[in-house]
């Protein structure tokens, strides 16, 4: 999400809205944008049902939901899904914006 944040103007220059989907509760999530400064949007998802609609992963092991980006375009078309397996395996801003740039 932070690595989202940090080219949130990137993102806007492109004409792009951002949605952050997470499993906290609402108030523990409005906290957590207040206290970031965050620009883009955030929806909490505590009982998972955005998570269990878009087949996102849990893995107790690793601590709870796996990553997953999706790009979806004006008309509603999902144009890219990325299911991480890992925290570490997110794709970089400069990959979305490029695919965001050939759409």
């Amino acid at each position: 999400m932070m690595q989202l944040h940090q080219d949130y103007e990137k993102f806007a220059e492109e004409d792009t809205i951002i949605v952050a989907i997470g499993p906290e509760n609402a108030d523990k999530f409005k906290e957590y944008w207040e206290e970031n400064n965050i620009q883009f949007y955030g929806l909490p998802d505590e009982k998972g049902s955005v998570l269990k609609l878009y087949g996102q992963e849990v893995k107790i092991f690793k601590l709870g939901r796996m990553p997953a980006q999706m790009l979806v375009d004006k008309e509603g078309i999902l144009r890219y899904v990325h299911y991480g397996h890992s925290m570490k395996d997110i794709p970089e801003n400069s990959e979305i914006l490029e695919l965001i740039d050939n759409l």
